[in-house]
C-alpha cells in the first residue's frame, strides 16, 4: 500500500489545502504505480504543535516561519 506522511506546522493549512495534498499525492502514486494504487493509497497529514520541531539545532515557531494562512480562514 502506498503511504505518504506529511508533517506540517499546526494551523497552517486550510481544509481545502489538506484535501489538495491528499488528492495530488494520490494522483502521483497512481502515475507511478498505475491505477491499482488509487484504492490503496494512504495519505496522513500530521499537524505539529507550534515549537514542536526544529532544524539545525533551533526550535521553529510559526512566528519564525512567517505564519502561513490559518486553517480557519474560511477556505473550508
Amino acid at each position: 500500500m502506498p503511504f505518504a506522511n506529511f508533517k506540517v506546522p499546526e494551523k497552517t493549512l486550510t481544509p481545502k489545502q489538506k484535501e489538495q495534498i491528499v488528492t495530488r499525492t494520490t494522483e502521483l502514486y497512481v502515475e507511478i504505480y498505475g491505477e491499482r494504487a488509487r484504492d490503496n493509497t494512504m495519505v496522513l497529514i500530521e499537524e505539529v504543535a507550534d515549537g514542536g520541531w526544529g532544524i539545525a539545532g533551533d526550535v521553529l515557531t510559526l512566528a519564525m516561519l512567517g505564519e502561513a494562512a490559518p486553517a480557519n480562514s474560511g477556505d473550508a
